[in-house]
């Protein structure tokens, strides 16, 4: 069960993600100030992209040095980058194109070359990006499906057991499923790993994995356990509705 400590909960989705684009901000800076340099892997989905208009505008945009600032994807789908359901291309108009990151900082999964092609080309230039450098991100951001699955480790998929890799091509014919995506390994051993959830729809899922004893395949989004990290929840209300109160 995940310490209550570590879930926020906001009153609205708007003021959740502006609140989040804040801790982006925080933990950014504090990775630059402490090591000249912010590595992130961002989440696709709606509350995200949201959070990420927020991280484009004044006054937040100007608050970063995202000349220090490396954007990677947690995952995308086997789209071309000017597809509407790619997720480098809903980051690239959020956030990308609104402010002044140069264009080798911004790392994206190649979806429109075969899956397997583009896991391996996508650890490589993880590998090459970091450098000397621990491979560890400073921030993850998550979100979780109606399915339990974050990232595109979903459900009865074997990138759920994966534990060497760093990027994995995921295919599930009975899902409909083809994708890429980071793995558990280098999820979990970063720093930070935030956690974005809103509405309705996704309180059954949230109180699932939060209310979880133990993590299960089943529920991928309970195998987010950070090695030597932070791992946080922020929540609306509506995604907070089924969330059992603590006793005692």
């Amino acid at each position: 069960m995940v310490d209550r400590s570590l879930i926020t909960v906001y009153r609205s989705a708007a003021d959740l993600e502006q609140s989040a684009a804040e801790e982006i901000v925080r933990v950014m800076n504090a990775a630059i100030d402490d090591r000249g340099v912010c590595f992130v892997a961002l989440a696709g989905g709606e509350t995200p992209r949201h959070c990420y208009r927020h991280l484009g505008m004044d006054p937040l945009k100007d608050q970063v040095d995202w000349s220090r600032v490396h954007l990677f994807f947690s995952d995308e789908r086997p789209v071309p980058p000017n597809d509407s359901q790619s997720n480098f291309g809903m980051v690239e108009r959020s956030l990308i194109l609104l402010i002044d990151i140069p264009r080798q900082n911004v790392h994206r999964i190649k979806g429109e070359i075969d899956i397997a092609v583009a896991a391996e080309e996508y650890e490589r230039e993880l590998r090459i990006a970091f450098g000397k450098r621990p491979l560890r991100f400073d921030l993850v951001l998550l979100g979780i499906g109606e399915d339990g699955h974050t990232a595109s480790i979903f459900p009865g998929t074997d990138v759920v057991e994966e534990i060497t890799a760093l990027v994995r091509p995921v295919v599930d014919p009975d899902q409909n499923i083809r994708r890429v995506t980071l793995t558990f390994p280098v999820i979990n051993g970063a720093r930070e790993i935030l956690f974005l959830a809103s509405g309705k729809r996704k309180a059954p899922i949230v109180q699932r994995v939060l209310g979880a004893t133990k993590s299960t395949k089943d529920l991928p989004a309970t195998m987010v356990r950070p090695v030597d990290g932070r791992l946080r929840w922020m929540l609306d209300e509506e995604a907070a509705s089924q969330i059992e109160p603590t006793t005692g």
